[in-house]
């Protein structure tokens, strides 16, 4: 099935609207529907009235609870799928600001317990050195300088004990030549300095590195709840869990082809080498 951009991430209220429709017209009560499915009334009455985004495994559950036609599962589940996805565009993203997209990011790290980035072309900027960050926004025709502020804010998170952070970057996102020489064995530098965090693990894939699929995307990974995919025209949202679980696949075929720890310090201290006279 597929979707109109714009369509995607609307369809939240109708969703919920269609579902509490299914029940009154099955004639069953919230409670009734909620032992038929296994969940809490609590939560079915949030999911129908659009305080909380049901998963497609929390519809299909009501939908045969409430022994829908096929016709009305199909319409329903393309309305789930619709709601559980999200596309941004990059003209909205800049539309709203370089720095309301940071204050964004630190939310989202800041709500979440795992987080695993694979970074195909490019350093994160939570691992950036300033001068890096700075360059990452060059081709920016607005102020960066709140943005920059933001990026460099965010860092302090990784030292946040509470919290995991696992980074797996290409060889060609470690080596790519954003910055200048020098600046670019910093930035290696740095990423070395911060394999010795203890709740943050970055990984290097060497180029030729066997890996189970080429990857495609730039993405990030929130818990087990939300998956971020970047492509040069904008960002995907993912929410449902299948396609979360489907990313976190992805990613640990990737983890068993990088390197960490030491092996990972030894191959950067290389490449940062190779960027000094």
């Amino acid at each position: 099935m597929t979707f109109e951009p714009e369509q995607l991430g609307q369809s939240s209220q109708e969703l919920a609207s269609k579902l509490r429709e299914l029940r009154k017209r099955a004639g069953l009560s919230g409670v009734r529907l909620a032992a038929r499915c296994h969940m809490s009334q609590s939560k079915v009455s949030r999911i129908e009235n659009g305080k909380v985004r049901p998963s497609l495994v929390d519809v299909e559950q009501i939908l045969r609870a409430l022994d829908a036609p096929p016709a009305m599962v199909e319409e329903v589940a393309a309305l789930a799928r619709l709601a559980n996805t999200e596309w941004r565009n990059l003209r909205e993203l800049r539309r709203k600001g370089l720095g309301t997209r940071q204050a964004e990011l630190k939310a989202l790290e800041e709500s979440s317990s795992h987080i695993r980035f694979f970074l195909l072309s490019m350093v994160t900027g939570l691992l950036a050195t300033p001068e890096y960050v700075r360059a990452s926004l060059a081709h920016s025709t607005a102020d960066t300088r709140k943005a920059v502020a933001g990026k460099l804010e965010r860092q302090a998170v990784l030292y946040d004990s509470s919290k995991r952070f696992t980074f797996i970057l290409t060889e060609q996102a470690v080596r790519w030549p954003l910055v200048a020489p020098l600046a670019l064995a910093e930035q290696m530098d740095r990423l070395s300095s911060l394999t010795y965090l203890p709740n943050v693990r970055i990984g290097v894939i060497p180029m030729g590195a066997p890996t189970p699929r080429a990857p495609m995307n730039t993405f990030t990974i929130y818990d087990t709840s939300l998956a971020t995919i970047e492509t040069s025209a904008g960002l995907l949202v993912l929410r449902d869990d299948r396609d979360v679980s489907s990313y976190i696949e992805e990613f640990t075929g990737l983890e068993d082809s990088a390197l960490f720890g030491e092996a990972a310090r030894m191959r950067l201290s290389e490449w940062s080498a190779a960027c000094r006279p």
